[in-house]
């Protein structure tokens, strides 16, 4: 046998430095995902390394206690200065804030529409009868309450048994909301004879019961209030018993309309359509057909609308309207024309000059304004055969709590589907619910006015009216002669029979009110950018170095925690011991196994010896070369 002979010492201190060497590399070697040993080491690799100013203090300064300490409260209340500003945007952010954008803009005007109504109710034929027996009532309640002694005009009093029925039910239902006077709340406890109760020291109004007989006195303080109101809620009852409303519509644009030029040219009756108000009487509309409207090329009086009106009361309602005159809006097309919101008279006598400008305003909608586009997202039906506006979609809202809660209509506006007019004939306490309901409606507890929003797109015309005598002394024979020649014009008092008016455009331009965000989110990614800039003069790979930290920080918890969890189950007690005779049956086979021999194996790893060691170097190794 050949015996190896051992392997130099130098060689194996060489081999293991080699594998020392490489077992470091591989310590070192980083995996494709690493998490850090501890919470420790985390924030000291970050604040070694990231770009956020400030941080790289809170380690270098580690050796003194004082400066870590002043550094990690300037870091902290640094950074929640920081988050507290942008508290701040966030919260200006969301609330939504617009900028206003004023834009005047120069082209060819669409005219607006106008609307003129006699200021007068007419006593028309359908209601003749029943408005003259209500005049003698009035006569009579007048009579006994102030001792006035009111003219009524000569009129055929016959009437027929029909005719005579339905006075007596006029009378019976007058009688049941008489006119009547109150003492002053400051006097009541004072008999009526007492000296120191003047007449001024009354209420006038009327009372109005429900079907349990629960009253109140609808006062008022002045006396001529009282008694048209208490005229004007007969004269409805008398106008909802007509069944065909079109016994009403008794246009007579002739008689009322003298002349009518648009840019120097003649009105036709494509030009405008007619509605009877309940109170103001025959109205018309002027440029509201669509499919025809009317342009003003250059502003001023002689390119838009000049009209000439009579103004005679003749066979009207005194005690409905006590002025002359006639009334006057200016609205949009396709809108309603409330002539108690919007109108002004039209004095007789008198030139009145109307000027206009238009003006336009868009709100944005969505979160930034209440506004609606088509009313269509209103929780309040449309009633008007018209587009969307707010006071359609108020009068809309009083109307369908009217129905809702008196079981009649009001005739002042439109007629819900299934409905009919409050008459009292029908629904005889329909007034006590009227004005019950009116004062919660003009105190907003039918909410109302928070149900309808404004539009979010608008138009409206700024007016500022101008009055001259009209005709001029000098010139009024040959224009009264004029007018009756043509218009039979024959009232005595002439000057206070016809107006004129003259509608037109002050200038050419118009203005327009815009809305835009004030407030986007490139707006607050810049504001947020500088807020960080200024506070740590960082960029956003800075703020990506701080959600690393908050990722990082959340994976470590997530390993640390599942650590924990893993040595619970390891320090978990054992399974329940054997009992008596599982034991003595293992010890009596023990004998009989053989127990399993441990014995170590050493393995000793040398290298070859090279090809010139096993050449002979001397007689001494000749001698360790033999055979047994």
């Amino acid at each position: 046998s050949v015996k190896a002979g051992k392997m130099p010492e130098g060689e194996k201190m060489r081999q293991c430095k080699q594998e020392e060497e490489q077992q470091q590399k591989e310590e070192e070697r980083e995996g494709l995902i690493e998490f850090y040993s501890s919470y420790q080491e985390l924030f000291q690799f970050f604040c070694s390394n990231t770009t956020i100013h400030g941080a790289i203090r809170l380690v270098c300064s580690k050796k003194n206690k004082m400066k870590t300490a002043f550094w990690s409260v300037l870091f902290f209340l640094t950074f929640g200065l920081m988050y507290w500003q942008f508290g701040i945007l966030y919260r200006e952010y969301f609330s939504y804030p617009v900028n206003l954008n004023l834009n005047l803009n120069s082209d060819r005007l669409t005219f607006p529409a106008v609307t003129l109504c006699t200021l007068n109710p007419y006593r028309y034929s359908a209601i003749r009868k029943q408005l003259d027996k209500l005049d003698q009532i009035t006569h009579q309640t007048l009579l006994d309450l102030y001792d006035y002694n009111m003219s009524l005009p000569q009129r055929d009093w016959s009437t027929s048994s029909t005719q005579r029925r339905s006075s007596r039910s006029l009378l019976h239902h007058v009688q049941r909301h008489p006119l009547r006077r109150q003492k002053r709340d400051n006097l009541v406890n004072l008999p009526e004879n007492s000296p120191s109760v003047d007449k001024n020291d009354w209420k006038i109004g009327f009372v109005l019961c429900n079907e349990n007989n629960d009253c109140f006195h609808q006062a008022y303080s002045s006396g001529v209030d009282a008694v048209r109101e208490w005229y004007s809620f007969h004269y409805i009852n008398i106008l909802a018993q007509v069944p065909d409303a079109k016994a009403l519509d008794e246009s007579d644009f002739e008689n009322f309309i003298y002349a009518c030029r648009f840019n120097e040219a003649t009105c036709d009756k494509a030009n405008y359509t007619h509605f009877h108000h309940p109170l103001y009487g025959n109205c018309y509309t002027f440029n509201d057909n669509s499919s025809s409207l009317w342009t003003s090329s250059l502003p001023g009086i002689n390119n838009g609308l000049s009209l000439v009106v009579r103004t005679e009361q003749n066979d009207f309602i005194p005690l409905l309207s006590t002025v002359t005159g006639a009334r006057v809006m200016v609205h949009d097309q396709n809108e309603p024309a409330f002539m108690d919101d919007g109108g002004f008279n039209v004095r007789p006598g008198i030139e009145t000059s109307i000027s206009m400008r238009k003006e336009m305003t868009m709100r944005l909608g969505g979160s930034y304004s209440d506004c609606t586009e088509d009313g269509s997202d209103v929780p309040v039906q449309n009633l008007y055969s018209s587009r969307y506006t707010e006071q359609v979609c108020i009068r809309s809202c009083f109307q369908l709590n009217m129905v809702e809660r008196c079981g009649c209509a009001y005739y002042f506006y439109p007629l819900p589907d299934g409905a009919e007019y409050c008459d009292y004939t029908k629904h005889t306490a329909w007034g006590y619910c009227y004005y019950k309901l009116l004062a919660e409606f003009k105190a907003d507890v039918l909410g109302c006015f928070h149900k309808c929003r404004k539009p979010c797109k608008m138009t409206e015309y700024q007016l500022s009216a101008g009055y001259s005598r009209w005709p001029s002394a000098v010139s009024e024979d040959w224009v009264f002669y004029m007018l009756s020649q043509q218009n039979k014009y024959n009232i005595t008092s002439k000057r206070n029979g016809v107006a004129k008016v003259n509608i037109f455009f002050e200038e050419w331009n118009y203005k327009t009110n815009g809305e835009s965000p004030a407030f986007t989110v490139v707006t607050l990614l810049s504001q947020l950018g500088n807020q960080w800039s200024l506070w740590f003069g960082s960029s956003v790979l800075s703020v990506m170095e701080l959600a690393e930290l908050v990722l990082d920080f959340i994976a470590i918890t997530i390993i640390l925690a599942f650590r924990w969890f893993r040595s619970r189950q390891k320090l978990s007690p054992p399974g329940p011991p054997l009992n008596s005779q599982d034991n003595a049956a293992f010890q009596d086979e023990a004998p009989a196994l053989s127990a399993p021999h441990r014995f170590t194996v050493e393995a000793v790893v040398t290298t070859l010896p090279s090809y010139n060691s096993l050449e002979p170097r001397g007689p001494s190794r000749d001698g360790e070369v033999g055979h047994e």
